[in-house]
């Protein structure tokens, strides 16, 4: 077997018999591999054995993670897991389709570990999970890029080209970084069908669509209407108005008052401000406010009577109370109408003069800017065309000015700027306005504007003949069946789509656009009859066509069917649906329902589970709604974890331009996958909120989690092969009891069960961000109290039934931690379970209804074992646990450092149970604190301990008022006795004032001054929480110097073996020799320490005359400013 420097591979052999095999690894010191273990297991006749080879090397997770994927390939380990759960309760989830037009960014993998993490977690906890992945295929995304690779500018282009081989390029890009996006979702360790996809261009998805529509169609929720709707000349076709919402940015607009002449009332205007200029030669009418106050003014500069709100003057003056104007007269908006006044422009007027020209009045308007007047321009304003309609200036039959074509240029209608981009002409028509005396003020305004969010064009309004699905006729039901499904945060539904849907508009559905599934509707010239085609089979009837094997524009748009009243052939209409309508489609179409699957959709809807980020409030989510209430009455979903936006570090969008975010792929081949998931669900953007991505973040939870994690597995390795070796004991076949005896045996138990019920919880309600605190916890527990804690244990030093004890124990917590993990950090936990199922008996994959145990993920989710809770015994390692940090602090705060021994530690507690819990851990108290001595008191007057009250004065102050200066004086008199009496009673009299609990903070301090004479001789440096007081003995004895250099020298023999590559299995002999030394401490050390030096090393250190042979390694070590040389040579 050959060795390459720190590579993981993957050893796989075929067993011609029932045989032993070795698992050969090498568990490491740090992060360094330099110990062989063979660990056995047996392998069934004519069987495959996988295991791993690591080694010698710098260990990296991400590489090893490249490994795991290796073997999941091997093993087709997503696909076994499906097999294996089939039977079992299914779990639904829909995948909402993305383009692959584009590469995934962090958003792409921040929802793809979301899902990930809830599928697998179902899987683990009994459910059948189908995961397949789906493909937007159609739709802008897809036709910008043909447009920018082709040239292609206008429509005609494309039927120049030839819709047939426009649709053909579109489709041969569709895929484009489909193995880019396979590759990605592997690498970030999300299982999910690829074979199985489903595609919105594929002929059965479009199918199910066309049946969708005629649902709606037949139950008389689709019309066709004209009506101002978001419209992108980039893309020459309209948008639904949550398409619009998608996009803004802040953009700088002419912002012009125009005087509009009023006709019989001599150098009069009426003002009217707007940013459009672009729309004024099609203005129909003027709109005021009926209940606002207007005022007409006489403008000294100008000579010009204006009218206007009387709460805008600042729209014509810098400084209205520095203006020369006089105020003529004054009307509330409803006096207004109907004052006529002269057009701006003569394009409409000989066909509308006799209905428009004059003031209407309506609630929209407000005077919170502009003049409080609007100008109308019902082809280019929602509210303008409302009220024009109202108003009799414009009829549904007669249609209204709309002389903009679908590239936004103007046409022959408005014959001055005929073919000028509408946003080009507004420079001109300003002009025009000046010349004429019109224009009254002329300014610009940055402001938020919708912006295509394909061309990055800003966008028009524009009245546009579109098919629409109702959708206020349902906003009730909408609400209602949003109401009742559960939302992580749940902000977002209460408030953000919930307001969004309160306010839903009819659904734009159609789109003037080529590459997409075609409207199944044909129609004869005036739309006066209609056939809904609803199927393939039902085209094929209709048209007496057949086979149609494509749905798309250029294979039936030139398909006709006998009008059923005789009437000719009807044609199919140009339109083809806006692409959410098909990703709305989504749970119906993926099954080509009701074709096929029947049964299974109905068994399986509506969804377990759906996840996308907080953009898709307004798109998938809403379309999914809408379709599924119209259909089914209800919504599609019962869970949805709704994410925030993925942010550049500095808190802008990320930018390629700008460079400002680490490559997804580079963050993954540095530090792993596990690493990115857990970073990405432990932050803001789980709860719906923003996430500046910081590859530091990820790069902590590899050093905080993983290598304190990975240390304790290759620890626990490492200990049960040096029971083999020194005690013949194979852990591998022998019964793992867990201790229920040893309190820190106990107490990890308790840790683990608690995080199992912890995880259930929360995953139960789909709040992902409260995990990984946990994850920390028991990773802390595990390796800086458990692991440290209990190390002379684990290493055999107090007996053989405490070590296989405390190895049960740790074997146990570490396969446990696996399967709690395994949902969240799919790679890490399965290397480690690879490593420990060597030991794992088959009783106890029987136990767990196993039927294949080659990898973790065929495993379920632990059970909480409630034998192993134990309350007590988790207050009492907290309480330990507080005790230990306190006394540290106090350690470093004085810089004695742990390996010097000190004398005493006092522990200040008033509640005896406190006390109890302390005395039964004393033994780890003193061994971690290094003290002699620990001593357990409620005496706190005898140790000289003093109560301070401290007030909140920010509440006194609201409450006491003229008090305070009261209380401020009297507090710092108050009788210690008092003060800690208030700790039991919750109030203190301070001179006549009762203070509350809340609003003093008790603090308890040590004063040297007043401790008992008994203690005198002690020298107590202390520390305290809100709980318990320590005291901590400083005083250092020659003795303690003694031992404390004694620890040192035994520090520098351990760096040197670390330094040397050894464990503890390789046999060495060690040999010191005085550098410098004047005071001979390292002598006398080494000679008064010697019994202690040789338990601990497990041999002495001889001097350097002794050795027989050349050290193969040594070096010159500083001790308290002494120097000596240490060597080690090999021995026999």
């Amino acid at each position: 077997m050959a060795e390459s420097q720190g590579k993981l591979s993957l050893i796989t052999i075929s067993t011609p018999h029932n045989s032993y095999y070795s698992l050969l690894t090498h568990c490491p010191i740090q992060n360094k591999y330099t110990i062989t273990i063979f660990m056995q297991y047996t392998a069934p006749t004519n069987s495959t054995v996988s295991f791993w080879h690591i080694t010698t090397g710098q260990f990296s997770f991400p590489k090893a993670e490249e490994g795991v994927l290796d073997f999941w390939r091997e093993i087709d380990a997503f696909r076994t897991s499906v097999e294996l759960s089939k039977g079992k309760k299914h779990f639904t989830f829909y995948d909402g389709p993305p383009f692959a037009t584009g590469l995934p960014h962090y958003g792409h993998l921040l929802a793809g570990t979301i899902k990930d993490i809830i599928t697998r977690y179902a899987h683990n906890t009994g459910h059948y999970v189908e995961r397949r992945f789906g493909w937007d295929c159609h739709g802008l995304p897809v036709e910008y890029e043909i447009d920018k690779s082709l040239g292609i500018r206008f429509k005609q282009d494309v039927l120049d080209m030839g819709i047939d081989k426009y649709n053909a390029a579109c489709r041969s890009i569709v895929m484009r970084y489909a193995s880019e996006w396979e590759k990605t979702v592997e690498r970030l360790g999300r299982w999910i069908d690829f074979k199985n996809d489903y595609k919105t261009l594929n002929i059965s998805f479009m199918e199910s669509v066309w049946w969708v529509f005629k649902q709606l169609f037949d139950k008389g929720q689709v019309y066709r209407g004209v009506k101002v709707m978001p419209y992108t000349t980039g893309c020459k076709t309209p948008l639904s108005n949550f398409e619009a919402s998608q996009s803004y940015k802040d953009v700088t607009d002419p912002a012009v008052v125009v005087g509009f002449k009023v006709i019989d009332q001599e150098n009069t205007y009426l003002l009217a401000w707007t940013t459009t200029p672009w729309t004024l030669p099609s203005n129909l009418a003027l709109c005021a406010n009926p209940k606002i106050q207007y005022i007409k003014i006489f403008d000294e500069e100008s000579s010009k009577h204006f009218i206007l709100s009387e709460n805008r003057l600042a729209s014509i003056y810098k400084d209205p109370k520095k203006a020369k104007f006089k105020i003529i007269s004054k009307h509330l908006g409803s006096e207004l109408a109907g004052i006529k006044y002269i057009p701006l422009f003569d394009y409409f007027k000989e066909k509308y003069e006799s209905r428009a020209y004059r003031v209407l009045i309506d609630m929209y308007v407000t005077d919170e800017d502009g003049t409080g007047i609007v100008h109308q321009a019902p082809g280019f304003g929602e509210d303008d065309y409302r009220v024009c309609l109202d108003n009799g200036v414009i009829d549904e039959i007669s249609g209204v000015p709309c002389p903009v074509d679908e590239d936004g240029r103007y046409t022959p209608e408005v014959s001055d700027f005929v073919g000028v981009y509408v946003k080009d002409a507004d420079k001109d028509i300003m002009k025009r306005l000046k010349l004429s005396g019109n224009l009254i003020k002329q300014g610009t305004l940055v402001h938020s504007y919708p912006i295509c969010w394909r061309s990055d064009i800003p966008l028009i309004y524009k009245a546009i003949p579109s098919w629409f699905v109702k959708v206020r006729d349902i906003q009730q039901k909408l609400l209602d069946a949003n109401a009742k499904t559960h939302w992580v945060p749940n902000n977002v539904k209460e408030k953000r789509f919930a307001n969004w849907l309160g306010n839903a508009r009819d659904w734009n559905i159609s789109r003037s656009r080529f590459w997409g599934t075609p409207i199944p509707l044909w129609t004869n010239e005036d739309f006066t009859e209609l056939v809904c085609v609803g199927s393939v089979a039902e085209l094929e009837q209709l048209s007496g066509i057949s086979p149609i094997t494509d749905l798309h524009r250029e294979s039936i748009d030139g398909i006709q069917i006998p009008s059923p009243s005789g009437n000719g052939m009807l044609k199919r209409i140009e339109e083809v649906f806006d692409c959410w309508f098909e990703s709305g489609s989504m749970p119906f179409s993926q099954n080509h329902y009701p074709f096929e699957n029947k049964d299974l959709f109905e068994e399986k809807y509506p969804a377990d589970f759906i996840s996308e980020g907080i953009d898709q409030t307004r798109g998938w989510f809403y379309s999914l709604l809408v379709l599924s209430v119209h259909l089914r009455g209800v919504a599609p979903w019962k869970n949805l974890i709704c994410s925030g936006l993925v942010l550049a570090g500095d808190g802008k969008k990320m930018s390629k331009r700008l460079k400002n975010y680490p490559d997804p792929t580079e963050v993954l081949d540095k530090h792993g996958a596990d690493a990115l998931r857990l970073y990405l669900i432990n932050s803001p953007v789980v709860r719906g909120e923003f996430l500046r991505f910081k590859e530091e973040g990820v790069r902590e939870i590899v050093s905080r989690i993983f290598l304190p994690w990975f240390n304790a597995s290759r620890f626990f390795l490492n200990q049960v092969e040096l029971l083999k070796q020194e005690q013949g004991i194979d852990f591998a076949t022998i019964s793992h009891h867990v201790s229920k005896d040893n309190v820190m045996d106990k107490w990890i138990m308790a840790s683990t069960q608690s995080l199992i019920q912890f995880v259930r919880t929360e995953m139960d309600e789909y709040r992902l961000y409260t995990v990984v605190p946990g994850l920390l916890r028991i990773v802390d527990h595990l390796t800086n109290w458990y692991v440290r804690f209990n190390r002379k244990r684990l290493k055999g030093d107090e007996g053989l039934d405490n070590t296989l004890a405390s190895l049960s124990t740790l074997f146990t917590v570490l396969f446990d931690m696996c399967r709690i993990l395994a949902p969240f950090t799919p790679f890490i936990t399965e290397h480690i379970y690879l490593s420990l199922r060597p030991f794992i008996q088959q009783a106890t994959f029987d136990s767990m209804g196993v039927k294949d145990s080659r990898s973790l993920h065929f495993i379920p989710f632990p059970e909480v074992q409630e034998e192993y809770n134990d309350p007590s015994i988790v207050r009492a390692v907290s309480r330990m646990q507080s005790v230990i940090e306190l006394g540290r602090f106090v350690r470093e705060k004085n810089t004695l450092s742990l390996k010097t021994p000190l004398n005493e530690l006092v522990v200040i507690h008033k509640d005896p149970e406190y006390l109890e819990d302390i005395k039964l851990l004393s033994k780890y108290i003193t061994d971690e604190l290094n003290i002699r001595k620990l001593t357990l008191t409620s005496d706190d007057e005898s140790y000289g301990i003093v109560y301070r009250a401290e007030a909140d004065f920010k509440k006194l102050g609201i409450r006491l008022r003229a008090d305070m200066p009261r209380v401020k004086k009297a507090l710092p008199n108050v009788p210690n006795s008092e003060i800690k009496a208030a700790l039991e009673s919750g109030e203190l009299n301070v001179d006549g004032i009762i203070l509350k609990s809340e609003e003093i903070n008790i603090v308890r301090a040590f004063d040297s001054l007043k401790i008992s004479s008994d203690f005198s001789e002690a020298k107590y440096d202390s520390n305290s929480d809100k709980d318990v007081l320590v005291l901590l003995d400083t005083n250092l004895s020659h003795d303690l110097i003694q031992e404390g250099l004694a620890r040192e020298v035994i520090n520098r023999v351990q760096r040197l073996r670390k330094k040397a590559g050894l464990v503890a299995l390789d046999p060495v002999n060690y040999y010191f020799k005085i550098v410098s030394d004047e005071s001979d401490q390292i002598l006398n050390v080494l000679q008064s320490k010697k019994e202690f030096l040789i338990k601990t090393l497990k041999q002495d250190i001889a001097h350097w005359d002794e050795k027989g042979t050349e050290c193969f390694i040594e070096e010159v070590q500083e001790v308290n400013e002494s120097k000596f040389l240490l060597g080690f040579t090999r021995s026999n």
